[in-house]
């Protein structure tokens, strides 16, 4: 891992902070979840995986995945192998430095209650990138995250509810901001 590998950025959207809290974390609205993103194929899962589990705050909302033993968030993905994107949290890698500054935040709190992005296509960009090799060279089907035949995920996902969701502060609504 190095900065001319992966892209650091910081989240601070509503529902990164509904899925720590629904996990039981402390709530990162002041610091926003950091996150290194990196290519599905260069996760890999040395111990522990059946204690990998999966949920989504929205029925189409991003995989969260997580270790049901502890309640630790680990991962976000896209629901679909295609798109290049395993969003690590920075604090379950060994060496964060080595993932450089941060260089995108998403979702700021800006002034009247507003929120927007600083560098947003530092982080679209490389996932664009990689996706778009991926499915030339058929590597979107090297991850952990999915079964390479089916292209569903290799858990099933627990769905919160709309109560579940009013609980963590969520507002209703079909489908959440892809923080």
């Amino acid at each position: 891992m190095s900065p001319g590998t992966v892209v650091r950025a910081v989240c601070f959207c509503a529902d990164c902070r509904a899925a720590d809290l629904n996990l039981g974390q402390p709530d990162p609205a002041k610091t926003g979840v950091d996150l290194v993103q990196v290519s599905p194929s260069d996760v890999s899962i040395d111990s522990g995986e059946a204690h990998l589990a999966l949920f989504r705050l929205y029925p189409s909302g991003l995989l969260r995945w997580y270790a049901d033993c502890c309640k630790t968030p680990m991962f976000n993905t896209t629901a679909t192998p295609k798109i290049r994107l395993v969003a690590v949290r920075t604090n379950r890698i060994d060496h964060p430095e080595r993932a450089g500054p941060v260089r995108a935040r998403a979702f700021v709190p800006k002034r009247k209650g507003k929120r927007g992005h600083e560098h947003p296509m530092r982080m679209i960009w490389p996932v664009a990138v990689r996706s778009l090799a991926g499915l030339i060279s058929g590597d979107w089907r090297n991850t952990v995250f999915f079964d390479p035949e089916t292209r569903n995920p290799v858990r099933d996902a627990t769905i919160l509810t709309q109560d579940e969701r009013s609980a963590l502060g969520l507002r209703p609504q079909a489908v959440g901001p892809a923080g």
